[in-house]
């Protein structure tokens, strides 16, 4: 009731137009999908959570030591960030087009309503490890809770959940290397759970099995929020929009951030790749030494992308490639369920069930990952030439501001991103 008589006055401000878009939040979020589509091959392959190939052979130990340094709990730290610093710039075009805090706050409910719906079909359907209906609840709580703050009390909050992170980390690691050093001299495996939805008989029971997780899965997911402020305090400095104005900060995120990211996944992925050993007790301070330390690896990827941008924006001319990354980035939903669609394809055992054929060999893993994120990435740069947004895009547009009609002229040449 609230959101339906709120959006009777909605403002005529729909999607927005390619001139508007920043190369940098775009590249972001477009790479990042790369970091998931390697993190989700190596979830469903080696049916585990996180993904790892738990019997190395050779080289394999090194892909291990690269999952756990650079991927796993990396890519969904951006993903968040960038999807706070999306809810700002909603809110910004909202209001500099003339919409009250009313008209804003009611569009940002319902785009995010509908995103959750999005997440619940998408979890139940294909898969679990979903990150939009999440999204949806917290981009609504943002709305209500958030949307009025001034950026004194974004950042306020962003840099507190900053230096607490940090504060934590550093007792995680103390009391980790003080467990290493008390260990009992026994080899625990590699801390992780079984995943076995992919290995359903038909696509009914994977459906029950979704039904069971994907709540689960959501609510664990909820803790993003907190990242969301650390997005949104970017968004206020227009840190991406503007990186070379922001260079000094850039360059202490993308260079702290990444340090402290790879310094605290490194011993989880030495202990995967078989090149330590821990006992269980230390085993399970290790796994939180990496997942806690992911938070800084996702700023340190947002900053590394807003320096690239700054040196591409030099250029006379775009690359190819830059381009097409970009364009997935104005296209992440769609990207992001595209590559959902072809998991069900190519592992589920009702179909062509390649888990078992890939005889669960790292490598092979990774280059199915790679080549998902390819596909989608040429999917995104063919869209981006005849100035399709993306059917997800759209459809999310369409049910966001159905009420609107003057924006449905900006339905081809205006593309806009999920901000995932």
């Amino acid at each position: 009731m609230v959101i339906s008589k709120t959006l009777e006055t909605e403002p005529p401000r729909g999607a927005i137009t390619q001139s508007e878009r920043a190369l940098a939040p775009d590249l972001a979020r477009g790479a990042s999908m790369l970091v998931i589509a390697l993190a989700n091959s190596a979830v469903i392959f080696f049916a585990t959570v996180p993904g790892v190939n738990r019997e190395p052979h050779g080289a394999e130990s090194a892909y291990n030591l690269f999952l756990f340094t650079f991927v796993h709990a990396r890519g969904l730290p951006l993903f968040a960030i960038m999807f706070g610093y999306a809810l700002v710039q909603q809110s910004r075009r909202q209001i500099e087009s003339g919409a009250t805090t009313a008209q804003t706050r009611a569009v940002l409910l319902r785009r995010n309503v509908w995103l959750f719906i999005f997440g619940a079909v998408h979890g139940l359907l294909l898969f679990d490890g979903d990150i939009l209906g999440a999204y949806g609840i917290i981009g609504v709580a943002f709305a209500l809770l958030v949307l009025n703050r001034g950026d004194r009390f974004i950042r306020a909050a962003g840099l507190g959940y900053l230096c607490f992170t940090l504060a934590y980390l550093v007792a995680l690691a103390a009391l980790t290397a003080s467990r290493w050093v008390a260990g009992d001299g026994t080899h625990a495996p590699v801390p992780v759970a079984e995943y076995a939805v992919f290995s359903s008989d038909s696509y009914l029971a994977s459906v029950a099995m979704r039904l069971a997780n994907w709540p689960v899965q959501t609510a664990t997911f909820l803790s993003l929020f907190l990242f969301i402020f650390v997005g949104a305090w970017a968004a206020r400095q227009q840190l991406l929009e503007h990186p070379e104005s922001h260079l000094a900060k850039l360059r202490i995120g993308a260079i702290g951030g990444l340090s402290i990211s790879i310094a605290g996944g490194l011993p989880m992925g030495l202990h995967a790749a078989g090149y330590i050993s821990v006992s269980a007790e230390t085993a399970f301070w290790v796994r939180m030494l990496y997942e806690t330390s992911g938070f800084f690896g996702g700023i340190g990827y947002g900053c590394l992308f807003g320096l690239a941008a700054t040196r591409l924006k030099r250029r006379p001319k775009r690359s190819i490639a830059v381009t097409a990354i970009a364009a997935l980035g104005q296209r992440t939903l769609s990207g992001y369920l595209a590559q959902s669609m072809v998991w069900i394809v190519l592992a589920s055992p009702f179909l062509l069930g390649l888990t078992d054929m890939i005889t669960t060999n790292s490598y092979t893993v990774a280059a199915i990952g790679f080549a998902v994120w390819l596909a989608t990435v040429v999917a995104a740069y063919v869209m981006h030439r005849y100035s399709y947004r993306g059917p997800a895009e759209l459809l999310l547009r369409r049910l966001t501001y159905r009420t609107n009609n003057t924006s449905t002229r900006h339905e081809r040449t205006g593309i806009v991103g999920p901000r995932a």
